[in-house]
């Protein structure tokens, strides 16, 4: 009694993992005898067995819905016990026989490639170590195309792609002289004969590949958001997806980039309990461990766990069974628990007898389970994710519905089955071939039917081994692709018709904003609105925005189109009275990804391609901070190229100068020039509103009309307000589309003359330029509207390209439109002039490039462009410096010009008033 009075009544506990522990204890007496009870069992059982029974308690309370601190890890052995996995339902000797196979064809294929004066090696133990993992997920749960559930979305881990084309020579859709052109898509391909690319890589292989993920961590969140985005289709009614999974295949040194756990959150949130990773927890990143002083089975179970995830482990193989059973006192989970990765990995890299010492010896009890064990008894004992029965088990745990996304951690060995030259070491990632003992070795150990004396004949060159269609394994193999819906991977692109939208969903656009002043932005944003609220086609547009819907003047969209949320609004918003409230739906149509330009890139891939994965074509619209597109995102951009996506990348607030006040980090004057190495990409830069329209009405019909292009057309546009011009009469469409169109010609006359281009908010300064030289310098300039400098390089490329080819090269474009234009050329964008730079080779006259190059800051767009030298009457006096050069104005005309508008000071008042001086007053 003296010790209960002496128990506080009520405790105040921290927060641990989210649960409050505070409250008030109503039976101090009870309390104390589950206290005791445990320092009992402390005492009698020791810590491992308390430990063991409180991880079981707060399993039981997770379950009966009591909230506890959630376990962030659990032992480290497999998650399901073997008395609860379910009985294997594939035929295990067939299954067996096929994977021996694919083991060497795959390998052979790697082989081959490395063999003299071809040399492009391969990576061999990667699939070595995952063949049971994909075998078990290809036989009995990825679905093909022609599920009446519709197809799986597997993404296949970049550098086990030899194992998928070696089960595709299996399965008769690739030749054996296919195989041979590994690595070689060029000077392999031809006569019926293709060159396969390294990796997944949907635009080299585009009816094979679906998803390309060697670029390592964009796998795992574009796999995310294309769980979700189905979701999302299924949510808006557009397709019913509810029958379709996507499953991820990871390796654990790739969960060590930050996007591959950087968007876990956002699955969990969604409740994507239609999405499956699988980790290959081979132990080994390219160099070496990826944890050789810890446990990365174990930190990545906390971490997803943590996150809301399910996690399965599938650590150990069959054999450990009943070593586990036995384990009564818990000495072999503790060995399980501590030995590091590092150990476990050499371990595989000696043999039985070393195991046994070095494993087992390390505790008397664990080494007396052993002691009647032959060191090939142990040598025997395989890791889980070898075992099909074990990844079988967490495959069917992961299909089930529980409301979150499963990770399936399995442990494996990189190199297994290639030979203990290959198993576990750390150079295995870079061994490309086997000497002809190891040939040997593998060749007996897979009872693949080949002669020591073929091997022998070119061990270079050992043969591929196909049993024949007849055979049982090729029949099964088959057959069990056919009730699962069709091989995998597989791309089809057989999308309905997308109705495009006419022409009256343009003219409000091309109309111009008669006074008010508006900036590019703001005319696109108006476009858009009148685009999805074209009939059939509006549904399929797909707004991407990261939290920058207000900044863009795209508020309005909440009230009308709503923002998807798979929960709906379970909440009051807090402007909920007012018009532009903030509103979300299960069947919103905005992707609103938050602060998240990686995951609104991979949402812009699952929507531009669902034309190949679902059947459906979508319009992705994303629309950025134009400095966190290609800066930030840009190998993710390729992604979406790699993938054949489709659709519109905007690029808002665009230009170095137009971003009043926001710094150098927010200042964009490089995006153009990052677009243009990206050979999909269709870059634009327009001025005025009706440019927009007509480059959007460009894009849509290039790339959903009738002769669909695998592009992305990404367009610039600006905070800037302007008077937005209606289009004028007679104006020059096919310039516009093609990259540029004369916009202001100066009248016929025998004074010198210059030719003025100018792309996007830098087309006022140009025509700024011309005013000046007129009036003060007596110079007449023709202003060129540029609306995308990196088509006309791409159209002179195209042009020149026949002379590589022994025919005859065309005219491009830029030299047509200014054929017979006298004077020198000025080129000028709010970009660095490396983008205008790029026409320069195709510019017969004298060419300079006005441009703004270097780090952006803070200060008005008048102070930023007069020191950039980018305004008006720095184009004036660069005009007047080339034609000075060449004798056509007086040598002192460029000084004269740089006094007249005081270009030294950038706090100068704008020079298109009246000087007494000027030269036409002369």
């Amino acid at each position: 009694q003296e010790r209960l009075a002496m128990i506080p009544q009520e405790r105040t506990s921290p927060i641990i993992s989210g649960v409050p522990l505070r409250g008030t204890d109503h039976d101090p007496a009870e309390t104390e005898e589950w206290l005791d009870s445990l320092d009992g069992l402390i005492r009698d059982g020791g810590s491992e067995r308390a430990r063991y029974i409180m991880a079981r308690l707060m399993e039981r309370a997770r379950d009966r819905h009591v909230a506890v601190p959630g376990l962030r890890t659990t032992d480290f052995i497999n998650t399901i016990p073997a008395n609860e996995e379910p009985p294997y339902p594939g035929d295990i000797d067939l299954e067996r026989g096929y994977r021996r196979l694919l083991r060497w064809n795959s390998a052979i294929m790697v082989h081959r490639a490395q063999r003299p004066g071809i040399g492009v090696g391969g990576h061999i133990s990667s699939y070595a170590s995952s063949a049971t993992l994909y075998e078990v997920g290809l036989n009995h749960f990825f679905r093909g195309k022609d599920h009446p559930g519709g197809g799986d979305q597997v993404y296949f881990q970049g550098h086990t792609s030899p194992g998928m084309y070696a089960r595709a020579y299996l399965e008769g859709r690739l030749s054996a002289d296919d195989l041979d052109g590994f690595r070689q898509e060029m000077s392999h391909a031809g006569d019926g004969v293709r060159g396969l690319p390294s990796y997944p890589h949907p635009r080299r292989l585009p009816d094979f590949w679906e998803f390309p993920t060697v670029s390592m961590g964009l796998g795992p969140m574009n796999a995310i958001y294309q769980a979700s985005f189905n979701r999302y289709l299924q949510n808006r009614g557009l397709k019913d997806t509810s029958g379709q999974r996507v499953w991820a295949f990871l390796g654990d040194g790739e969960m060590d980039e930050p996007e591959s756990r950087g968007l876990i959150q956002f699955a969990a949130y969604e409740g994507l309990d239609n999405l499956t990773f699988i980790v290959n927890c081979n132990l080994q990143r390219l160099d070496g461990p990826v944890r050789g002083n810890g446990k990365i089975v174990q930190e990545l179970e906390g971490f997803f766990s943590g996150a809301g995830w399910n996690v399965i482990k599938v650590v150990w193989g069959s054999g450990w069974d009943r070593l586990l059973d036995a384990d009564s006192s818990g000495a072999l989970v503790n060995l399980m628990n501590t030995v590091p990765d590092g150990d476990f990995q050499t371990f595989k890299a000696n043999d039985g007898a070393y195991v046994r010492q070095h494993l087992f010896g390390r505790d008397p009890r664990t080494a007396a389970m052993v002691a009647d064990w032959s060191d090939d008894d142990i040598w025997r004992l395989t890791r889980g994710g070898h075992d099909y029965k074990k990844v079988y088990a967490a495959y069917a745990k992961a299909s089930e519905p529980n409301g979150a996304p499963t990770v399936i951690l399995a442990h494996t060995i990189k190199g297994y089955f290639l030979g203990s030259h290959f198993a576990g070491r750390n150079a295995t990632h870079q061994m490309k071939k086997l000497a002809l003992d190891d040939l040997k070795g593998f060749r007996d150990r897979l009872h693949v039917p080949i002669s020591d004396a073929v091997l022998e004949a070119d061990p270079y060159l050992p043969p591929y081994f196909h049993p024949g269609f007849a055979d049982d394994r090729i029949r099964y193999l088959l057959e069990r692709r056919r009730i699962l819906g069709g091989f995998i991977p597989e791309r089809r692109v057989a999308p309905k018709p997308l109705p495009l939208p006419d022409a009256s969903a343009y003219a409000v656009t091309k109309g111009g904003s008669g006074t008010l002043p508006v900036a590019t932005t703001m005319a696109w944003v108006r476009l858009l609105k009148d685009l999805i609220r074209s009939r059939e086609f509006g549904k399929h547009v797909v707004p991407i925005i990261p939290d920058e819907a207000r900044t863009f003047g795209m508020d309005s969209f909440f009230a009308t189109i709503k923002i998807y949320n798979p929960h709906g609004q379970q909440y009051t918003p807090v402007d909920n009275d007012l018009m532009l409230a903030y509103r979300e739906a299960t069947s919103g149509q905005i992707l609103h990804t938050g602060i998240n330009e990686a995951g609104s890139v991979a949402a812009f891939i699952a929507a531009g391609s669902s034309y190949a994965t679902h059947g459906l074509t979508m319009v992705p619209v994303y629309v950025f901070y134009s400095m966190f597109g290609f800066q930030r995102t840009g190998d993710e951009i390729w992604a979406a190229a790699d993938q054949l996506a489709r659709g519109f990348l905007i690029g808002a607030t665009a230009g170095r100068t137009t971003l009043t006040g926001e710094g150098l980090q927010h200042a964009d004057g490089q995006s153009p020039l990052l677009a243009s190495a990206n050979p999909a990409i269709r870059h634009y830069d327009p001025a005025y509103a009706y440019e927009i329209a007509y480059i959007m009405e460009h894009g849509l019909a290039t790339m959903y009309g009738e002769n669909p292009q695998n592009v992305i057309f990404y367009l610039t546009v600006y905070n800037e307000p302007m008077v937005q011009p209606a289009e004028p009469t007679g104006v020059d469409a096919e310039g516009i589309r093609r990259g540029m169109y004369l916009l202001a010609e100066a009248p016929a006359s025998n004074r010198p003359r210059v030719q003025l281009l100018a792309s996007g908010v830098a087309v006022p300064w140009a025509l700024g330029a011309q005013t000046l030289l007129a009036r003060d310098f007596g110079v007449d300039a023709d202003v060129w509207s540029v609306t995308s400098w990196n088509e006309l390089r791409r159209d002179a490329l195209e042009a020149e390209a026949p002379l590589m080819h022994g025919g005859t090269a065309g005219v491009p474009y830029v030299v047509q439109r200014l054929a017979g234009r006298p004077g020198p050329v000025i080129a000028v964008s709010d970009f660095m002039r490396a983008v205008q730079d790029q026409i320069a080779p195709w510019v017969e006259a004298d060419f300079a490039a006005l441009g703004a190059d270097g780090f952006g800051f803070s200060d008005t767009r008048a102070a930023a462009r007069r020191w950039l030298r980018i305004d008006a009457a720095s184009i004036a006096v660069k005009a007047l410096q080339r034609l000075a050069a060449a004798g056509e104005v007086p040598p002192d005309s460029p000084a004269r010009a740089y006094e007249m508008y005081d270009l030294g000071n950038v706090s100068a008042d704008s020079p298109l008033v009246a000087h007494s001086d000027s030269a036409s007053e002369e």
